[in-house]
């Protein structure tokens, strides 16, 4: 058998996943080895888990996410955020992803709604869902941008298209009248097609005057709000808690004054 061109030609076709298996195949004990039925079938289950680590690999890289390694697994459900197991569990499943529903995440400062956040992604990406993160803030400066250089129809078809949204930093100033119309354009492009996940100190009573103009906010929070799934943070500033002291002590811990 000529095990090396095999081998090289597999690699030219990209098939590393089976490339991997022959080899591991080619050392097996002489009598324990499979039949052709049973080699082959391995080496395309070989390929197949290759190729969806690779894909799953490639979402989590392009999303760009704050916390990368955040996943549903490490969740604290101990710490005291009013978090409801079931609940967590339950949209773990992704039925919600399949509806094109959204998951809203309110909560003081530090409470963890963007890991939360993160960990939900992490999560849709497993289930071979496309995903994008972005900060609000830094979402309205790159749609201002892409309306200047004749990007902006490119940018909102590229958001509507991703299967899920993250949207983080929600509501932290008052929305100006281009902003609006930008919201309105990008959740009309989403809505029933797609999912989103917003993070936000502002709790949810406070959009409608956040986002300003009434009909506009009416159309908007219409879009997000109906079928979004709640959860609400509680709770002290979670990075308090785990904060570290001082990278670098104190020269002179006591002070020395010219009476002692």
């Amino acid at each position: 058998m000529l095990t090396h061109p095999t081998l090289d030609q597999m690699a030219s076709l990209g098939l590393n996943g089976m490339a991997a298996a022959w080899r591991a195949l080619a050392e097996q004990d002489p009598g324990e080895a499979l039949n052709r039925n049973e080699w082959l079938g391995l080496m395309l289950d070989r390929e197949a888990a290759h190729r969806s680590d690779k894909r799953f690999a490639n979402r989590l890289r392009n999303a760009r996410m704050r916390f990368p390694n955040a996943c549903i697994e490490d969740i604290d459900f101990a710490a005291s955020r009013g978090l409801d197991r079931r609940q967590i569990l339950s949209l773990a499943q992704g039925g919600w992803l399949k509806a094109h529903e959204q998951i809203i995440l309110t909560g003081r400062t530090g409470t963890g709604k963007t890991w939360l956040a993160c960990a939900f992604a992490h999560q849709a990406a497993r289930m071979d869902q496309s995903v994008a993160y972005a900060r609000m803030p830094r979402l309205f400066d790159d749609m201002a941008t892409a309306r200047l250089d004749g990007r902006f129809p490119r940018l909102i078809d590229k958001l509507a298209r991703v299967q899920l949204l993250v949207l983080d930093d929600w509501g932290t100033h008052r929305l100006t009248d281009q902003q609006r119309l930008d919201l309105l354009e990008l959740f009309e492009e989403r809505y029933q097609r797609r999912s989103t996940i917003i993070t936000a100190q502002l709790p949810v009573s406070g959009w409608h005057q956040m986002i300003g103009e009434p009909t506009i906010a009416d159309a908007i929070l219409d879009r997000i709000i109906h079928n979004a799934h709640r959860i609400e943070l509680k709770g002290d500033s979670m990075r308090r808690k785990s904060a570290k002291p001082a990278l670098t002590p104190p020269e002179n811990p006591e002070i020395i004054t010219d009476n002692e």
